[in-house]
């Protein structure tokens, strides 16, 4: 399933097409990519697909780039990974540096309108549910699974912190060995990888290399560009639970610092989850909107790219052990229960902050409910689905 390859530009206008369409966060990500993969193309079974989103959500950084890379890779090697990267988070980067460059042309009370209606639409309900809904079937189709997808999400959303996430992933491991013994025999296709062990640890080594050497490399040559590099690189390591939990260490690393304003800052944020694709290319609109020696573009993209290399060396640097992880016995019940409380987490995320930051009245209310209506009733495209809440966000405006 995974032996023919395609060339750079094939999986670049693959994942460009995703990175056009792929509306309402790391949740609905997860959604298209099983979508396009799974279902449409059939490169990976849907308990290989799971199996690497359990892997992405282990890791730190954005698990639905990080599962993106990883396809490509497979796919293509280092080239279709980074074709992958390229293709699904072009799109977005270049909206976001443009909305940077161009901020102050903009009416202010238009645009919030705008992405009020886009975040409803895209972000807050409709896209989410759709993609929620069809991972849900799959991996959580008898009654344990639901319960442990249930007993996820909860606890997710009392105990709130980076920490939950992981904790809850853990627990829910170990009940799926002592509840899924007995059901380890599922087959499923293998993914071979041609990165060798001695390669994958060498990655693993460069990772750490650099998240313990530009704290220094700052000291010693302090300058805008390495300072940058060290921060949007340490966002990219630390951070566990996609986009959203990487606001308050980005805001501490650039408004604190007096690189930018908090107005400007939670502006971005606000058009980051309006627009297609990962919400870490945040980072690019944060970069063009500071003042520097080189232009905004050229700032832009080297905080995108610091904020994302953590990602590509994580994944080259795990996958080698990852098949061997899946084919043992005791793993695979693990990631039966595993699969589920990934599930539990984008549920969990589906409410916070995604529903409490967007559905606060009626008339946002109404809005997701008809989205979901065209979605999932009418199969109507989510990039025309989305527009059209964008457009009708912007009119409210008036009324």
């Amino acid at each position: 399933m995974i032996s023919n390859t395609y060339s750079f530009f094939t999986i670049f206008l693959i994942f460009l097409r995703l990175g056009l369409t792929s509306f309402g966060g790391p949740a609905a990500h997860l959604g298209y990519f099983r979508e396009e993969f799974v279902i449409r193309r059939q490169w990976f079974s849907d308990s290989s697909y799971a199996d690497l989103v359990a892997l992405c959500q282990f890791l730190p950084g954005p698990a639905s780039s990080q599962v993106g890379i990883a396809i490509g890779f497979y796919r293509s090697g280092y080239m279709g990974a980074l074709a992958a990267w390229v293709g699904f988070t072009l799109p977005s980067a270049i909206v976001l540096i443009l909305f940077a460059v161009g901020l102050t042309y903009y009416d202010n009370s238009q645009l919030a309108g705008v992405l009020e209606g886009l975040k409803i639409v895209a972000v807050a309900v409709a896209v989410v549910i759709q993609a929620l809904w069809g991972m849900a079937r799959s991996l959580c189709p008898d009654p344990p699974r639901i319960t442990i997808m249930a007993f996820t999400a909860c606890f997710v959303l009392l105990i709130p912190s980076i920490w939950g996430q992981v904790l809850a992933i853990i627990i829910s491991g170990m009940i799926g060995l002592l509840v899924f013994k007995q059901n380890t025999v599922i087959t499923h296709n293998s993914l071979p990888v041609s990165i060798t062990t001695r390669a994958g640890w060498s990655w693993l080594a460069i990772f750490f290399s650099l998240l313990i050497g530009l704290p220094f490399l700052n000291v010693l040559f302090p300058n805008q560009i390495i300072s940058l590099i060290d921060a949007f690189y340490r966002a990219g390591s630390l951070v566990f639970g996609g986009g959203h939990v990487v606001l308050p260490l980005l805001q501490s690393e650039i408004v604190s610092t007096g690189w930018l304003n908090n107005d400007t800052f939670l502006a971005g944020y606000s058009l980051a989850q309006a627009v297609p694709g990962p919400l870490f290319t945040f980072a690019a609109f944060l970069g063009a909107s500071m003042e520097g020696s080189f232009s905004n573009w050229v700032i832009g993209l080297i905080c995108l790219l610091a904020i994302f290399i953590p990602s590509f060396l994580l994944v080259f640097g795990i996958l080698p052990f990852w098949e061997r992880m899946r084919n043992n016995t005791h793993m695979r019940a693990a990631l039966y229960s595993i699969n589920a409380a990934v599930v539990g987490i984008l549920l969990a995320a589906l409410y916070q902050p995604i529903w409490t930051s967007s559905i606060y009245k009626s008339q946002n209310f109404c809005m997701a409910l008809i989205a979901l209506i065209a979605l999932m009733v009418w199969k109507l495209p989510p990039w025309f689905v989305v527009l059209a809440g964008g457009i009708l966000g912007g009119l409210l405006t008036y009324i």
